[in-house]
């Protein structure tokens, strides 16, 4: 067995308890409730989740993505408005469509060449990160640092949603029930055409998909296949597609990721996640103990005064 596929196996448990995919399908609500005060909101022990996730407006600083994906926080983060051109705004009860500049610019780019080149009448987008980024109460690990977006599947309808549909709808299942291909009667050809839009971008660094939809997008690209090498597949991913993009210019403190491997990620790069261990696995003999959440003394030094500042 690979090292990657060993480490692959030993966190798959892990992995699939946090997976996005059924989360994304969470409803919102019509009647958002403030979280209670922390009553010791400076005990080091304090999970960050709590700290950040009671933060509604941005911090007043200088646009900046501090840390990893999965260990940061924002600076200076903007909001992405909830109605455009061509988007709309998915859950706003959850407060999550804020992001570094760079994001937003490109989301907004983004749902304008999807319409033109896949015809759909828009994006409707979700989760992005909170006000000032930093772990998330519920949901994702990643979408700490302003620099990650879950878009929607679903082609944005040609009206304006209401308020309730936004909280209520759900997305529409890509992945067939037996899990080893899309599902026919809802994947397009435009599906492809959306996915491969965001990966031309220069700026996306990752796109994370279901296996099954790499699948069909590996048989469909045809000649054109260089986007490819970005399209990774990744636990649940059913209903969206992720959009990672690469640390901005002047951002000292943003940790980049690993550039994806130069190769298309086809063929038998695929067999791991149709394995029966992936697609159906067996829970631990002994469930492992629940890693602690991260403390603010686990993110960079910075986010102390992204979390103080007004």
């Amino acid at each position: 067995m690979s090292i990657r596929r060993l480490i692959l196996a030993v966190l798959l448990p892990a992995v699939v308890a946090a997976s996005p995919g059924a989360f994304a399908q969470d409803k919102g609500t019509l009647d958002p409730k403030p979280l209670p005060p922390l009553a010791h909101p400076d005990d080091p022990a304090t999970a960050a989740k709590e700290l950040f996730g009671r933060k509604v407006q941005p911090a007043a600083l200088a646009p900046r993505a501090i840390g990893f994906y999965a260990k940061g926080c924002l600076a200076g983060g903007e909001a992405l408005p909830i109605n455009g051109p061509t988007w709309q705004v998915m859950r706003l009860s959850r407060n999550r469509n804020w992001g570094h500049p760079e994001l937003i610019a490109l989301l907004e780019r983004l749902s304008a060449k999807v319409h033109k080149a896949a015809g759909w009448p828009g994006l409707l987008m979700g989760d992005m990160a909170q006000p000032r980024g930093g772990p998330m109460i519920t949901g994702h690990a990643s979408h700490q640092i302003g620099l990650d977006a879950d878009i929607w599947l679903t082609p944005m309808p040609n009206r304006m949603l209401s308020r309730n549909e936004r909280e209520e709808m759900s997305a529409v299942n890509m992945v067939s029930t037996s899990r080893l291909d899309i599902d026919p009667k809802v994947w397009t050809p435009k599906h492809l055409q959306a996915i491969r839009a965001a990966a031309e971008e220069p700026e996306v660094e990752r796109i994370f998909v279901n296996a099954a939809i790499k699948k069909a997008l590996c048989r469909e690209a045809g000649s054109n296949r260089a986007w490819l090498s970005k399209v990774r597949p990744m636990y649940g991913h059913d209903y969206h597609f992720h959009v990672r993009i690469k640390c901005p210019p002047g951002n000292p403190d943003c940790t980049p990721q690993e550039p994806p491997a130069a190769t298309d990620g086809c063929g038998h790069d695929l067999d791991y996640w149709f394995s029966d261990a992936v697609l159906h696995p067996k829970p631990p003999p002994t469930p492992p103990k629940p890693k602690p959440p991260l403390t603010l003394a686990d993110l960079p030094a910075a986010c102390k005064q992204v979390l103080q500042v007004p």
